[in-house]
Parts: C-alpha cells; structure tokens; sequence
C-alpha cells in the first residue's frame, strides 16, 4: 500500500502525476458518455461507503467519475489526525486546481459535484468554471438545527444546469424547508422518499438505502446523459 493511500482505496483506481494529488477514477467498461467529478463531505473521505458506492453505480450506468480530497482531508489521511475543512477560498481553489486538471485530460460533457459540502462548494464554481452540470448529493441548505440561516442566496442565480438529490427528511434541508426558498429554474430537485442527508430512508417508508442509492444513481445518469 503506497504512502497516503488507505486500505479503502483500490490501488489500480488511484492516478497520480506530476504535481497531483491522489484520484480515484471510475470509469465505464463500455462508452464513456459523461464525466463527473466528485468532491467529498465536511466529515468522511472520497473512499467512504457512500462515496464508493455511488461512483461504481454511476459508472455501471455510463458515467466516469473522479474523487479528489480537499487538502485537510488528505492531510487526515497521512497522519490519521481529525481536522476541520480549510476555509471556504481554499477548498474553491482546490475545486478550480481539479477541474482544470480534468478539463484538459477527458473530452465531452464535463460536470461537478458532490457529497454535502462538496457539492456545495461545487455549487459556488460552477458558473464560473463553464461546467457542463453541476450534481448534488444531499445539499447543506442550512446547518443543523439553522433553517433559519439558509445558505442558498447564490442558488437563486446559479445559471448551470443542476441537479440536486435530496432525502425528505434530510436534517440539512428537508423538502417543506426548502419549498419556501427561492431557486433558479436551472436546479432541478429530486426528492427520495424519508430519506435523511445520506439518503437511508426509514424503515417505514417501504424503500431501503440501496433502493434509493440506485435511484439516485439512475436520476444522476439520466440528467447527464439524457
């Protein structure tokens, strides 16, 4: 196992170059028909559960993915040391160092993303990248227990196509919360059912986490490729 790469990470998915951090690469095993770059949560790796399985769903329907870390993140990997995410300027020029790099390493559509804060940080580049779409995983509308303080001004006038998958009881955005914020008429929602911010929605609902996970999968896959 090579320095810095944790026993989650697949060796032959890791890409490393000149000057680059590790990536995890999931790509079709037939015609790429898009790219997505994903960013991870404020809490858990690019190789969590999550992150992992939604890559290699996405990737059985067509998508190639790439995982990068921020830098507090990566840092946590070498030392084991839990640390805070870097300020905001910082993780936003991770995001432009990473989709530069991709930009000019994969042909056809080319769109960002993430898990929680990946994808809102994503959110807040996409326009000025000129990223194909923008994906969203469980969206940080507010902070726990804040609906109050939402963090959406910028979402009235983002102007790249967006889509957002969100569990309606997600404790960072449930869907009669959001209902009331104003959104630009590029985001699309998609709601799963009693899903909470990692999508797993209750037992009662009748679905199960896997249920949803392919669902969002197919939902992401679509508005991308369709």
């Amino acid at each position: 196992m090579n320095k810095g790469q944790s026993a989650g990470i697949d060796g032959d998915q890791c890409a490393r170059s000149a000057g680059q951090d590790e990536w995890l690469w999931n790509r079709p095993a037939a015609a790429v028909n898009a790219t997505l770059i994903v960013a991870h949560g404020a809490g858990a790796p690019m190789d969590s559960e999550f992150m992992t399985q939604m890559a290699q769903l996405l990737a059985a329907r067509g998508v190639a993915v790439l995982r990068f870390e921020f830098d507090y993140m990566a840092a946590r990997r070498l030392d084991g040391k839990k640390r805070p995410p870097n300020p905001q300027a910082k993780l936003l020029e991770k995001w432009r160092e990473v989709y530069t790099q991709v930009r000019h390493q994969v042909a056809g559509p080319l769109a960002i993303g993430g898990k929680s804060m990946g994808g809102r940080m994503a959110s807040l580049v996409a326009d000025e990248l000129g990223a194909d779409a923008l994906v969203c995983l469980g969206y940080p509308f507010y902070a726990v227990g804040k609906p109050d303080k939402p963090r959406v001004a910028h979402l009235a006038e983002l102007r790249t196509p967006t889509l957002i998958v969100q569990g309606e009881r997600d404790a960072l955005g449930d869907r009669q919360t959001v209902a009331g914020y104003q959104l630009s008429s590029a985001i699309t929602l998609h709601w799963l059912a009693s899903g909470n911010h990692d999508l797993k929605p209750l037992q009662r609902s009748g679905f199960t986490h896997a249920q949803h996970m392919q669902a969002a999968a197919d939902r992401v896959a679509g508005f991308l490729t369709g």
